[in-house]
Formats: C-alpha cells, sequence, structure tokens
C-alpha cells in the first residue's frame, strides 16, 4: 500500500558539505523543489547529494550563487524524475 502524498529523504553526507549551515541551506532547497514539483507522483522519494561543492567556489553557504546553482540542478531533477509519471491526455 502506497503512502499518502509524498514523503520526502534527504541525504547531505558531511564529506561533501562540511559545514552544517551549508547542509541545512541545501535541505532547505531540496524541500522547496519538493514542494514546487506538482508532476511527482506520490510516494517514498530519496535525494542524496553525490558530489562535494567547492568551497573555493561557494564562498558562503548563503550566498545567491550557491542557492541558484542548487535550485537549477533540483528543478532539473525533479524534471527528470517527473517525467515518466507524467499523465498524458
Amino acid at each position: 500500500m502506497p503512502p499518502e502524498g509524498r514523503w520526502l529523504g534527504l541525504v547531505v553526507p558531511k564529506r561533501h558539505a562540511r559545514k552544517a549551515v551549508t547542509r541545512t541551506l541545501l535541505k532547505r532547497h531540496i524541500r522547496a523543489a519538493m514542494q514546487h514539483a506538482p508532476d511527482l507522483d506520490r510516494g517514498m522519494w530519496v535525494v542524496r547529494l553525490r558530489s562535494p561543492f567547492a568551497r573555493t567556489e561557494f564562498l558562503s553557504a548563503a550566498s545567491d550563487r550557491l542557492a541558484q546553482t542548487a535550485s537549477q540542478e533540483l528543478a532539473t531533477l525533479m524534471a527528470a524524475a517527473a517525467a515518466p509519471f507524467r499523465r498524458r491526455p
């Protein structure tokens, strides 16, 4: 029996985002992207950070550049995940 709604699991390893504030902000971005992806079917979803964010490129966890990069990648990821579930008329 599938769960009601969508359940979300987040994995942001310390080895990819060393600072807790960075991990927390990335999790917030992931949750926001999930809420803005209405095409995703209900069920259990897991999002895992697979590669690190370069500290030299993103100096602050709250930087606009990190937020934009994360949002763009998450939008692409959510669109790809929703593609098999899109209902055709």
